[in-house]
């Protein structure tokens, strides 16, 4: 084998044991190059198999069409050397059903061509000997999409008794298919029993089940089924949203939104995925799909009452050919009315290449939907998140602005001080370039500081600044925050030499000095720089960069652990004028202060206040995002995981947004949605953070942290499957980092699980491990009682002999931690397992001794199971009359303790006895209860 045969054949491998996205696009790429570089055409055959694969699941219609075309033409000619079906590679003829799709699609292809398609398609079929189940599928998509629902009803007939083959559509797409079209066409009633069909039985494929899921979203609606269809959104998106080649499933989740009231989560929606309006050229259909969604979005925002908010992305090039050219970012009306605009006229282009009018209609019927109303509140989003800044129309305005934006620290003050420049007097020139140098060098833009700076030094010259000008042609770029991790010594000096320099020339060093402390870790005395500085301002008649100063020393104060002292400064600040961009660095500061003090609910309200100072400015989107994140911490450190869950949320859309990382932030969403009962949506964001962590290559141990949460997401979600799932990938990261207690926790939580689905055997290996992994840790006694008292059950259950050795070990370990209803929980298993070996009074005598420990540790509703058991064992020997009293006292325990089920079962059960008893009036009366 050759060279680049070995290096093809190896990224073949590497190819087929990646999963479809990014990555592998990039192998396959790879080995097409290869291959042609070889000039070995069967490589390149199996390569391009392989491409059109990969195309078709990543939405890229053009290369899927000419990768097949390429593989076709070389099958038809050699069908021997370039046979149809190339395992593991893939299968000419199945990829042929991608392809009348992908030309129907676009109104540039004709109806000829894409008819052409279906007919080539059908003979090769023949040829083959292959059944006609995959071409009637087909021609029924082909007639359906077209709108000849005349012939799409006849061509769904005979697919549904015609015989499934190897070339048949998977159950999965079949039902999705079928439930698509019943919906169109009338008969959402069989739609929702195809897709519950699909879901019971776990039917799944390469865009299943979350496209069936957003078929049925309006269905589950119109039918009352709102628990159905907020759970199917749910998960719909969450599947599809990585993907651009998911656009029109995108869509129809954003149509959910916008009718469900959560219209603010529809504009987020639809800001996230706006890029996607031109992912793949030849996709018109699914654009169309999107357009019509997002302007029904659009409207529904408008209506609201924010038709003034702008979409953020909205403006971006690559959106142009789409929407027009604008300036800046586009309102929700605006964009509302051109959006339907694009719609109507791609929807217009398929209507003459079709010679119908379906898809004109469809976008009737979509108008028509914008007006159903359903109250299925979602909870992860609010409009706070998106004020619109007042337009600033005067240059006394924009200035006002763009200082306020450099006072906050915000890199959206670099654009308008530039232009401010322009024309700019001496003395605002100094005042306006310092911001525009600060703001270039925090952003790491320092080539553009670099050649800024002899342009700064000569207006402060022309001002009549001639110490500040030759202070920073000595120190340049220090000054305004480069490098002053290392500047500390140097900056010492020129203090040290400045004593008979200009007041202002001396605060500036002091000032810059008491930042480089900083980074030394020399807290109090940066603080005392600051507090000099802030002095010289004030003496210069800087009164502006004193406030600056002051800040400064909230920080080094508050770094030194001297909060009195910083809250004193913070106070003053606040009472004196300050621009809203200062403003909402202070109120910042003292959100930080408030919070490290237990002071919650304050330092909450100080955080919004600084994200609506922040947004009203229009600042950039890191800085509002850091802005959320305090905001979210704070609420959630006060209880109000609901009110931090939409904080975290728009943090982690401004970071998006932005470009920076997000992980963190969307642990701590995930997190606070799963406090606030919202487990469903804490899966969204816990999915997301470990997406990221894995492809920033975090840590094993962190991730574990992620996975573990990830898996008390599934069971709140009910979804016990893959919560086991997610508590061994957790055990198994854990033991990567080798966090042992880690290790043994998640162990313990995946053998309850394993042990209630019957899974026994691999529940009590997971239990043993954890038990080896902290048997001997007395800081782990809380997990090493839980998986003695799990182990003895899943040993119960098997029939184990040493079962009881087991449990006798988790009593010992609980009497002698005095864990009071531990023992109780424990005799009471102890007492099923006497009674599972027939040793009925052993039995009954501990689960009495079960039940006075539950009352003795102040919970009577579960002592209540324990003599519930003991009665049914007396009466499981003939001894109603002796169980009438346990009975009776697990009523009144249930009762007590608000145990309602039980207390039920208990008076049924009651009532059974004294009919046997033959006392008729006792068992009328129990039962009387029940129905109480």
């Amino acid at each position: 084998m050759t060279g680049h045969a070995t290096r093809i054949r190896s990224l073949f491998d590497e190819i087929d044991n990646t999963p479809w996205g990014p990555q592998e696009q990039a192998l396959v790429a790879q080995a097409v190059a290869l291959a042609q570089e070889s000039g070995d055409e069967r490589l390149e055959y199996e390569a391009r198999l392989r491409q059109t694969s990969s195309a078709n699941m990543s939405g890229d219609t053009d290369l899927m069409l000419t990768s097949f075309a390429w593989c076709l033409a070389h099958h038809d000619a050699d069908p021997e050397g370039f046979p149809a079906t190339v395992e593991p590679a893939g299968d000419l003829l199945w990829q042929y059903k991608w392809m009348a799709s992908a030309l129907g699609g676009s109104p540039e292809f004709s109806l000829d061509q894409i008819a052409a398609v279906l007919d080539d398609m059908e003979a090769h079929y023949e040829r083959a000997g292959i059944g006609p189940s995959g071409v009637l599928m087909a021609r029924f998509e082909d007639a359906w999409a077209a709108g000849r629902l005349d012939e799409a009803t006849d061509l769904q007939r005979r697919l549904e008794a015609t015989p499934r083959d190897d070339y048949s559509h998977c159950d999965a797409c079949v039902r999705s298919q079928f439930a698509g079209f019943f919906i169109e066409t009338g008969r959402e009633d069989d739609a929702i029993r195809l897709v519950g069909e699909m879901i019971e039985n776990g039917f799944s494929c390469g865009e299943e089940p979350e496209h069936a899921l957003s078929r049925i979203l309006l269905p589950y609606l119109r039918a009352g089924m709102f628990d159905d269809a907020r759970t199917a959104h749910l998960r719909s998106y969450r599947l599809a949203k990585d993907n651009p080649d998911n656009l029109a499933i995108v869509a129809k989740n954003v149509v959910f939104c916008a009718v469900t009231g959560n219209e603010a989560r529809a504009l987020a929606l639809v800001e996230r995925h706006l890029p996607w309006l031109v992912h793949d050229g030849l996709n018109a259909d699914a654009h169309a799909t999107a357009l019509g969604a997002f302007a029904l979005a659009l409207d529904a925002v408008a209506a609201a009452g924010h038709p003034e908010l702008t979409v953020r992305g909205s403006d971006a090039d690559a959106l142009v050919p789409v929407f027009g050219a604008h300036d800046g970012p586009w309102r929700v009306d605006e964009l509302a009315a051109t959006a339907w605009r694009a719609a109507g006229d791609i929807a217009a282009a398929f209507d003459r290449r079709n010679g119908t009018d379906a898809h004109t209609r469809n976008l009737e019927r979509l108008r028509e939907t914008g007006a159903e109303r359903y109250d299925v509140p979602i909870r992860t989003h609010d409009f706070s998140a998106v004020a619109t800044p007042a337009p600033a129309v005067t240059r006394e305005e924009r200035l006002a602005r763009a200082v306020a934006l450099a006072q906050a620290g915000s890199s959206a003050a670099i654009a308008p001080l530039r232009e401010l420049l322009t024309d700019a007097a001496p003395a605002e020139r100094v005042t306006l370039s310092s911001h525009l140098l600060g703001g270039l060098v925090a952003t790491d833009r320092l080539d553009e500081a670099e050649a800024f700076l002899p342009e700064r030094i000569a207006a402060l010259r022309e001002a009549g600044h001639a110490a500040q000008a030759e202070l920073e042609e000595r120190l340049g770029l220090v000054l305004f925050g480069k490098d002053l991790a290392e500047a500390g010594d140097l900056l010492r000096a020129e203090v040290a030499a400045a004593a008979d320099a200009p007041t202002d020339v001396r605060a500036d060093l002091l000032q810059t000095l008491g930042v480089a402390r900083l980074y030394e870790g020399g807290f109090a005395e940066a603080r005392e720089d600051a507090r000099t500085a802030a002095r010289l301002f004030a003496e210069a008649g800087e009164a502006v960069r004193a406030q600056g100063a002051q800040v400064l020393e909230v920080d080094a104060a508050a770094s030194a652990s001297l909060f009195d002292e910083a809250r004193e400064v913070v106070a003053e600040l606040l009472a004196a004028p300050l621009s809203d961009g200062r403003r909402a660095r202070v109120l910042a500061a003292r959100a930080r202060l408030q919070g490290g003090a237990g002071e919650f609910e304050s330092g909450a309200a100080d955080a919004d206040e600084t994200v609506r100072l922040l947004l009203s400015l229009g600042a950039d989107d890191v800085r509002v995002g850091e802005a959320f994140l305090l905001a979210g911490a704070l609420h959630e450190d006060a209880g109000s995981a609901s009110l931090a869950a939409g904080r975290y949320r728009s943090a982690a859309e401004r970071f998006e947004s932005a470009g920076a990382p997000t992980a963190e932030t969307r642990y701590r969403l995930g997190r606070a949605l799963l406090a606030s009962e919202m487990p469903q949506e804490a899966l969204d964001a816990l999915h997301e953070a470990l997406q990221e962590e894995t492809a920033a290559e975090v840590p094993a141990g962190s991730r574990a942290i992620t996975v573990a949460l990830l898996a008390r997401a599934y069971e709140g979600a009910r979804d016990y499957g893959n919560a086991v799932g997610a508590w061994g990938f957790a055990a198994d990261l854990y033991e990567e980092a080798g966090e042992a207690e880690g290790q043994a926790q998640a162990l313990v939580q995946q053998g309850r699980h394993l042990g209630n689905f019957g899974e026994f055997d691999d529940a009590v290996l997971a239990f043993d491990t954890a038990i080896g992994l902290i048997g001997d840790r007395e800081d782990q006694v809380g997990v090493l009682a839980e998986a003695l008292h799990l182990l003895a059950q899943a040993k119960m259950q098997r029939g184990d002999e040493d079962a009881f050795d087991v449990i006798d070990q988790a009593l010992a370990l609980g009497r002698a931690n005095e864990a009071h209803w531990y023992v109780a929980d424990v005799l009471d298993t102890r007492a099923r397992l006497l009674a599972g070996r027939e040793r009925t009074e052993e039995a009954v005598a501990t689960a009495l001794q079960a039940a006075d420990g539950f009352a003795e540790a102040g919970d009577p509703g579960s002592g209540a199971g324990s003599e519930l058991l003991a009665a049914r064992l007396l009466v499981g020997v003939d001894r109603a009359a002796d169980a009438v009293l346990l009975y009776r006292s697990a009523v009144d325990h249930a009762t007590e303790g608000g145990n309602d089920p039980l207390r039920q079962q208990a008076a049924l059960e009651l009532g059974d006895v004294y009919e046997g008893l033959g006392r008729h009036a006792e068992a009328a009366e129990i039962r009387a209860t029940t129905s109480a």
